[in-house]
């Protein structure tokens, strides 16, 4: 059996890495989750979802990593989270260096939708129109409540404006288009 050298070990591991580096077009990627804190002593991290679909993460094999191609050697689902084990990381200290990293897969890998539901990264960024066509902000962030969804958005004035994300408020999504179309409540419209 043929051992390396502590220094020849870590020129190795860094060979590795070099060679999962990876140019990709971050505008066509998908964040499906965030690396937390080690696990254990055997370099599994933590992986908190940043998705709806967590049972996807069982039948990856590989996944961006920051901008690092790294294939996973286990999955473990553990509280809120999901532990990932990757190949090019098996020691808890190299490991540690990828917390806080965002985990992408490419948009043609995302979980496909039912018709009428929008994932929440093509939301964010749309304009809010009314009824006749007027701006009335941009979508900036989506609030789960609990009951339905809000959209959170900055008005052309700078304030905020909430909307509920149901049938009688959005009238309209048009994802390609860059907009939705909004009829609001009148007190809502008017809080500002």
């Amino acid at each position: 059996m043929t051992r390396l050298s502590p220094s020849a070990a870590k020129k190795n591991h860094a060979g590795l890495k070099a060679k999962t580096k990876a140019k990709i077009d971050m505008t066509n990627r998908v964040t499906i989750g965030k690396v937390g804190a080690a696990h254990g002593i055997h370099g599994e991290m933590r992986i908190i979802p940043l998705t709806d679909f967590t049972e996807r993460f069982a039948d990856m094999k590989e996944v961006m990593v920051g901008d690092e191609l790294l294939h996973i050697e286990s999955c473990k689902y553990h509280k809120q989270f999901i532990l990932l084990k990757f190949r090019e990381y098996p020691v808890r200290e190299d490991a540690m260096q990828l917390t806080g990293r965002m985990l992408t897969v490419d948009r043609s890998e995302a979980v496909p939708l039912e018709e009428g539901e929008f994932y929440t990264f093509d939301i964010i960024g749309l304009k809010v129109l009314d009824g006749e066509g007027k701006e009335l902000g941009t979508v900036e962030n989506v609030l789960r409540t609990g009951s339905n969804d809000v959209y959170q958005a900055r008005r052309t004035d700078g304030s905020e404006l909430l909307i509920p994300a149901l049938k009688a408020v959005v009238k309209k999504i048009d994802v390609k288009g860059g907009c939705m179309v909004v009829d609001l409540p009148e007190e809502t419209d008017d809080a500002h």
